[in-house]
């Protein structure tokens, strides 16, 4: 073949392409959304194409948006931001990936704004990446191209991309107690927005069923009128880990307690029940430390750049944490496994600990609760479960009050 007619070839391709036709590897994050909000633009489809050596993704508007694309490095990453978007995309999509992507996910990612984060398979640099009008029977299309390039000329474009605005960070209520001298609990639904955390089979995410948990599990606390509660996320918002913990900070927390549930690898076997994690720099076991490292890359999934942030978190720990924090938070988590093992079943070794962000707080005793493994049948329709839910939540609140009454006590003898 000359080589003008591989150029028309190759010419022939991303036109098709970015008009819909070619019938690339579908790939994404998560299953369609159940409703559009009808002022939202909708994404109604991704196509990924291309080779090693350049690769394009197109992506399906019902309107044209505005776009900013960038790449970050360690991982390798292309960020697209945008605003507010309602994603109706097939099951699975992003799961996998084509040529220089290897896999996306997309999603809120603060209050009016969504993103696409795509991870490379290896450097590239961004060639195109503009949003075309609709027309010719075609719907308006963001239109990326990348081409691969050596880790030198990588860094040399991150050092120079202009970045976007990060998450906004989370707004405490306005009402900070002031005068009131119940303990204030902070509640976090782990994951949110375009982390959706963990998946089980049959497409139920992590995200939706801890906040879920959590929204009830805050009413319950406020029923019994002795706690004020604050909750990192209400809604299907993503906040960076250590805004989590930032806030409770901030609100001069008395607890704070992160919600989440588990899963095991294929090949990794089954368990089940759920486990309450207390901070450590050691991890417990080799499974501990191997979740903790995995909870801890949200902010990495959601596309944030973290050349800023502290590399020597161990040393800050050792600086910071106060041993009286240790010591209530394990008191703590004693205290709900004590209680949590009437209403549901736990791990055959339900306390354990590791070096997880979201428990960094030196002066917040901080618990991590995973409720069961969404791998598990048995645990996974216990989690969907409002009757286990509300069995579950009702054995956590006695477990608060438990722990409150002991240091009110101890406070006393002293």
């Amino acid at each position: 073949m000359t080589v003008r007619a591989t150029s028309l070839v190759l010419l022939l391709f991303w036109a098709l392409l970015a008009g819909g036709a070619f019938a690339a590897e579908r790939t994404g994050a998560a299953g369609p959304s159940a409703r559009t909000p009808s002022n939202f633009p909708l994404a109604s489809d991704i196509r990924v194409g291309g080779d090693d050596a350049q690769t394009r993704m197109v992506v399906d508007f019902s309107e044209k948006i505005d776009i900013r694309a960038f790449t970050l490095a360690d991982p390798y990453r292309v960020v697209i931001d945008m605003p507010q978007v309602a994603f109706q995309l097939r099951p699975k999509t992003g799961e996998t990936g084509h040529g220089l992507i290897k896999t996306f996910r997309y999603g809120l990612v603060m209050p009016g704004g969504s993103r696409i984060v795509i991870d490379l398979a290896r450097p590239a640099r961004i060639d195109k990446a503009v949003v075309l009008e609709a027309g010719n029977d075609q719907p308006a299309r963001l239109v990326l191209d990348l081409s691969a390039i050596d880790r030198e000329a990588f860094m040399r474009l991150v050092a120079v991309e202009p970045r976007t605005a990060e998450p906004r960070k989370s707004e405490p209520e306005s009402e900070h107690g002031a005068g009131d001298p119940r303990p204030l609990i902070v509640i976090d639904p782990g994951h949110g927005g375009i982390d959706n955390g963990t998946k089980a089979a049959t497409g139920e995410m992590e995200k939706t069923i801890v906040l879920e948990f959590c929204l009830m599990l805050r009413d319950k606390i406020e029923k019994v009128g002795k706690y004020r509660v604050v909750m990192t996320r209400t809604d299907d918002n993503f906040v960076p880990l250590r805004e989590r913990l930032a806030l409770a900070r901030a609100r001069e927390a008395s607890l704070f307690v992160s919600i989440h549930v588990d899963a095991l690898a294929r090949g990794e076997g089954d368990a089940q029940g759920a486990t309450v994690y207390t901070l450590s720099e050691r991890a417990s076991d080799p499974r501990a430390a191997r979740l903790a490292e995995a909870e801890n890359r949200a902010d990495v999934i959601a596309g944030l750049d973290l050349s800023s942030e502290p590399t020597d978190i161990a040393g800050i720990l050792i600086d910071l944490a106060r041993r009286e924090t240790k010591t209530f938070s394990v008191q703590f988590a004693q205290a709900l496994v004590n209680a949590m093992k009437s209403a549901t079943r736990l791990h055959q070794n339900p306390l354990k600990s590791a070096s997880f962000v979201v428990l960094k707080a030196p002066d917040v005793p901080s618990v991590l609760v995973e409720l069961g493994f969404v791998t598990n049948k048995t645990d996974l329709k216990s989690l969907i479960s409002q009757e286990w839910r509300a069995r579950t939540a009702d054995s956590m609140v006695q477990a608060i009050d438990t722990y409150f009454t002991t240091r009110l006590a101890v406070s006393g003898q002293n």
